[in-house]
């Protein structure tokens, strides 16, 4: 059922899975692929999809003003069907300008790329959530150097967005260790990533008050096993540019297993 706080904008940040796998139908997907498709019976269809994947970093923040976009297949070592996607959803330059003139009037140096395709981190979601493509879609790149204090105040530039039917999606993992993961769908406790992915839940979706929720997330890897969960922090950086852009805590709508290992969601 949608929230009738959705008649605006809406924030999600999830896990965006293994690569194509999926669209491939892959069993290890299985609890993920579900949530995607019932997701946008729980959202009011936006007027336009803003995706902060953890697939492009620039120096400054970019964002995607190609009024067509390609897909940008940034995976290898799949079958040929993975390499045939398609997703001929619009982009739009307009609101690509207008976000650029919003983070450069906070201070934010920024860009429009007229020219990249959508990754990964936005085709393969949204072909499970919007298979129509109809609705315009856009990009914004994590900062070079994942500064966490960056992607909060990225976020909070952003925030005038979500006075329009805007939905923002922050497009990550919340685990995302890759020699850690379950390839082979078999199942093992692992008491590490529990631990991180409670404190993920308590951090976004409790009842901190919100310098707390930042303070916090700023200093994310003093969190329980922090750097097995992130090697790299480039899958949770969506997640801080989501709390940048509210002021209210998540509610958790995921918490189930993705390749083997528990990964969570969260709406705003």
């Amino acid at each position: 059922m949608m929230d009738s706080e959705d008649k605006n904008g809406c924030v999600v940040y999830f896990s965006h899975g293994g690569g194509p796998l999926p669209i491939l139908g892959d069993a290890g997907h299985t609890s993920m692929i579900h949530f995607m498709k019932q997701l946008p019976s729980r959202i009011a269809k936006p007027d336009a999809v803003l995706v902060i994947s953890a697939h492009w970093e620039e120096n400054d923040a970019t964002v995607l003003g190609n009024p067509a976009p390609s897909l940008f297949y940034d995976y290898y070592g799949f079958p040929p069907e993975a390499y045939q996607v398609t997703y001929p959803a619009p982009g739009s330059p307009g609101i690509a300008k207008r976000i650029t003139d919003i983070l450069e009037k906070s201070g934010i140096s920024s860009n429009i790329d007229r020219n990249r395709g959508f990754d990964h981190g936005l085709f393969i979601p949204m072909k499970m959530m919007y298979p129509e493509a109809d609705i315009p879609m856009l990009q914004i790149s994590l900062i070079r150097g994942l500064s966490p204090q960056k992607h909060i105040a990225l976020g909070k530039a952003l925030r005038s967005l979500l006075d329009e039917k805007i939905l923002v999606i922050g497009s990550g993992f919340s685990f995302h260790n890759m020699n850690a993961f379950s390839w082979d769908h078999t199942k093992e406790d692992d008491p590490k990533n529990d631990a991180f992915q409670s404190w993920l839940i308590d951090v976004c979706a409790g009842t901190h008050a919100q310098k707390e929720r930042e303070r916090q997330l700023i200093e994310w890897d003093k969190a329980p096993h922090a750097r097995y969960c992130h090697p790299r922090e480039e899958h949770l950086l969506p997640l801080h540019v989501c709390v940048g852009l509210t002021q209210t805590p998540a509610e958790l709508i995921f918490d189930d297993l993705i390749l083997g290992k528990r990964a969570v969601a969260f709406k705003w």
